[in-house]
């Protein structure tokens, strides 16, 4: 990845603003990616920046951060659903961007996007079960339920089993080969979303085993805040979000009404992790504008409580 063909981070200003990097402190970004946040970060504060990533393609942009900043940038490969093992240090606060970046969506040759002619891959890591193995081998049924799991397709069990009958006769090799046996299930239709999103989408998280290590990571990186420290997810679509918003709901203190009147009333100490969740941010309509995939976009964050340690 060159200097050159940078990628503008979604929701960065949000980002930088209920992160809020301080002099002196310690960040992770958990989905390095193209390096957007961890170099906004790096030049908001004089602090240090732990990137994680599985995707083995960072390592030049990595490089380059490590150039620029030294000891303040550290890369540490693997998947964020690793954090409490990559991350052994008490940190300030913890960056996620969920999904699919921009770079492997661009880089056709990786096969997570439709419009591009790829052999069918979708691996974050470069190893392991890929797109094509899934859709070569899973059963019928399993892949309808996948699809309809995953991708909150309706006509799951139609794309499956148009999927079957294709292979039968040949392997499904390309992105554009799937994409086509979709098309005859769902054809295109001018200005409307491409029917082949919600199958792809379900297919790539299956392959990263997303949603578990979203789960995973959202634990770790509980487990990895100092007190008073903060927590920072952006996601992009419901299967992500309703995750986020359970994790922060299940580890917050009920909100309570406390009459003025009640001198003696006191909250109840239940030992959650943190003190407050935001409700869902949304992208700027100027951000919109000017880069449409922060269209789906949410934030929430979380601040952890300060009478908490960690163990």
């Amino acid at each position: 990845m060159t200097k050159t063909s940078r990628h503008i981070p979604v929701m960065l200003d949000e980002v930088l603003m209920y992160l809020a990097p301080k002099d002196g402190e310690v960040y992770v970004d958990a989905t390095f990616g193209n390096g957007g946040y961890s170099e906004a970060i790096l030049k908001t504060a004089n602090c240090k920046v732990i990137a994680l990533d599985r995707d083995p393609s960072v390592k030049s942009r990595a490089d380059e951060l490590k150039e620029t900043y030294g000891s303040k940038f550290e890369f540490r490969a693997g998947t964020f659903g690793n954090i409490a093992d990559l991350i052994k240090e008490t940190v300030h606060g913890v960056v996620f961007d969920i999904g699919v970046s921009s770079m492997q969506l661009d880089d056709g040759f990786r096969g997570f996007s439709f419009a591009k002619e790829a052999p069918l891959d979708m691996r974050m890591s470069m190893s392991g079960i890929s797109a094509k193995d899934i859709v070569n081998t899973y059963g019928e049924k399993e892949l309808a339920d996948l699809i309809y799991l995953y991708g909150e397709e309706r006509k799951s069990r139609q794309i499956a089993a148009k999927i079957v009958e294709y292979r039968a006769k040949k392997e499904i090799e390309t992105t554009t080969e799937l994409a086509g046996i979709i098309y005859q299930v769902m054809p295109k239709h001018s200005g409307l979303i491409d029917p082949a999103t919600r199958t792809f989408q379900a297919i790539r998280i299956a392959v990263n085993n997303e949603l578990q290590e979203l789960e995973n990571g959202l634990v770790g990186a509980k487990e990895r805040l100092c007190a008073d420290g903060r927590l920072v997810v952006v996601d992009f679509h419901s299967l992500e979000d309703r995750i986020v918003k359970n994790f922060f709901s299940q580890n917050s203190e009920k909100k309570v009404h406390i009459s003025r009147y009640n001198k003696d009333f006191a909250l109840p100490d239940t030992g959650k992790a943190f003190a407050f969740v935001s409700k869902a941010i949304t992208p700027t309509e100027v951000e919109c504008a000017l880069n449409p995939r922060a269209r789906s976009a949410k934030l929430r964050y979380a601040i952890k409580r300060k009478e908490l340690n960690n163990e």
